[in-house]
């Protein structure tokens, strides 16, 4: 956690942000190595009538690193370059580039043009890329804070008008969109339609070995991406997902909570949670809630541009990186943050009026732009918690999916399942034991929560470099402040899952070098 100077417009390096969790790894891993001087001349050189670069800047996501470039004739190009993370090599830049040539084919959704891209870094530039022309207007989220009431409400309109094209789509198979002849021979892949585009491997990050932190291992399964004909084929290959994370042998380091689990506790859980899945997906109501389904995974104001006279208006929505087809009810409870209701700063209880206006006409355009979309979430959530936890349970702890599957084997008759639920409810001392540690799982998170809200970080621990180091001697306050409440704390009952500062490290969520022990040795 050692402070250095970041150069904002250094091109390969990762500038935007430090993290409290594992800086080093994540700055790391957001390194690009590239020919820069290259990637300047191929934009010239795609641009008629610009000679040289008069300006850029340099943006920075979760997944890629982002230019914008101003050329000598006004024009501006973006070139967008993927980090190791953001999913396969090769696949994630040639599938958003098909489902964006796809999209505008076949819908009247407005993306920027695509100029140029190669998913080969093995060429001068040195790295994969997207050249695309910048989009029309400003980002809807510099706007939101100034327009009136109806000027939101009819923009949300406008968006779901513009996005109801894509959800009625009507897919085979689940997957990832890709042109023909790009995939490799080896990989699966079906044909549709128009053969000019195929369904092939998912390539969103979980099912790959590109997360910050996180192998892959597949001695107990073979890697399962799809393209996935059925629902339960789908299942599969959550589960085999989620089988893949799991280490061959439980690790010494780093220390896990006590809630995490073995491995053959991992094991034998996803393998219960195999056939539960598969039996949900049996069920009439679940199947129609799960028709193959492309969507935007992430849309939010930053990826909607409005136009500069008319905030009304949409004039783009960008960033469909791992866009895929996935069942209906894998999007269907996505809230964008411009329909999430907010908490009036002053009256308790009330919720803003413009935010609670919004939520209203959200849902009244899902549900009449987009039926797909809505028709699941009108139903119990229960249906669908377990396909949404079963993949991660190595990230997340073994007693988070174990406790979907308690709640789903205790509703199974009131959900009106067929059959019996073919996950066994836990003896009374096994549910006594579960329900200590999931108490402990919930404190973690909390936590996590608590302190995101009060350092101003994100939940991952992401701070602005110009907060870094206030956040970092906030930071400690803040750990100092908690154990003393721990320890002042003389009347915590029994189920109190945080009585010591062991209790406070062990599900502490960021790293602790900086803090050390108060603990007497």
């Amino acid at each position: 956690m050692a402070s250095q100077p970041l150069d904002p417009l250094d091109p390969y390096a990762y500038t935007s942000g430090r993290w409290l969790r594992r800086d080093k790894l994540e700055r790391e891993s957001r390194f690009i190595t590239f020919d820069f001087d290259a990637l300047c001349a191929r934009v010239i050189e795609c641009s008629h009538g610009a000679a040289s670069i008069k300006s850029y800047e340099k943006k920075e996501g979760g997944f890629n690193r982002v230019f914008i470039f101003t050329l000598d004739n006004a024009k501006r190009v973006v070139a967008r370059l993927p980090f190791k993370l953001a999913g396969p090599t090769r696949l994630t830049t040639g599938s958003e580039v098909a489902t964006i040539r796809y999209l505008q084919i076949n819908t009247s959704i407005p993306i920027p043009k695509i100029i140029d891209w190669n998913d080969n870094a093995a060429t001068p530039i040195g790295t994969e890329y997207i050249l695309m022309e910048h989009a029309a207007g400003v980002q809807l989220h510099q706007r939101w804070p100034t327009m009136t009431s109806e000027q939101q409400v009819r923009c949300i309109s406008d968006i779901y008008q513009k996005m109801k094209d894509t959800a009625a789509i009507k897919f085979p198979v689940y997957g990832s969109l890709y042109m023909e002849n790009s995939l490799p021979s080896s990989a699966s892949q079906h044909v549709l339609e128009d053969p000019s585009f195929c369904i092939g491997p998912h390539c969103g990050p979980m099912y790959w070995d590109c997360e910050v932190g996180e192998s892959r291992h597949y001695h107990n399964t073979a890697p399962n991406r799809g393209p996935w004909t059925t629902l339960l084929d789908y299942c599969d290959g959550l589960i085999d997902t989620g089988i893949s994370r799991i280490p061959p042998n439980d690790p010494l380091l780093p220390k896990r909570p006590r809630y995490h689990g073995t491995v053959q506790e991992h094991l034998s859980l996803l393998q219960s949670g195999r056939t539960v899945l598969k039996k949900l997906s049996e069920d009439s109501r679940v199947q129609d809630a799960a028709t193959p389904t492309l969507f935007h995974p992430d849309l939010n104001k930053r990826n909607i541009f409005v136009s500069d006279d008319d905030p009304t208006t949409v004039t783009a929505i960008i960033d469909w990186q791992s866009a895929a087809i996935e069942p209906a009810f894998w999007y269907a409870d996505l809230i964008p943050d411009f329909a999430k209701p907010i908490p009036h700063p002053t009256l308790e209880d009330q919720l803003e009026f413009n935010s609670e206006q919004c939520a209203k006409v959200f849902n009244i355009s899902t549900q009449f732009l987009t039926p797909t979309l809505a028709h699941p979430r009108l139903m119990d959530e229960a249906f669908f918690r377990p396909y949404r936890y079963c993949y991660r349970t190595w990230k997340d702890g073994a007693v988070a999916f174990r406790d979907e599957l308690i709640h789903t084997a205790r509703r199974w008759e009131e959900l009106g399942l067929a059959d019996i639920c073919p996950y066994s409810t836990p003896t009374p001392e096994e549910l006594a034991a579960h329900k200590k540690m999931y108490q402990l799982f919930l404190a973690a998170q909390e936590l996590r929560s608590t302190l995101s809200v009060l350092l101003n970080t994100a939940t991952d621990g992401w701070v602005p470099p110009e907060d870094w180091e206030m956040v970092k001697q906030a930071y400690k306050e803040y750990y100092d402040g908690m154990l003393e409440a721990v320890l002042k704390n003389e009347d915590a009952d029994d189920d109190e899952p945080i009585r010591s500062e062991n209790d406070l490290r062990e599900i502490w969520p960021f790293d602790l070098e900086l803090i050390p022990s108060k603990q007497p040795v």
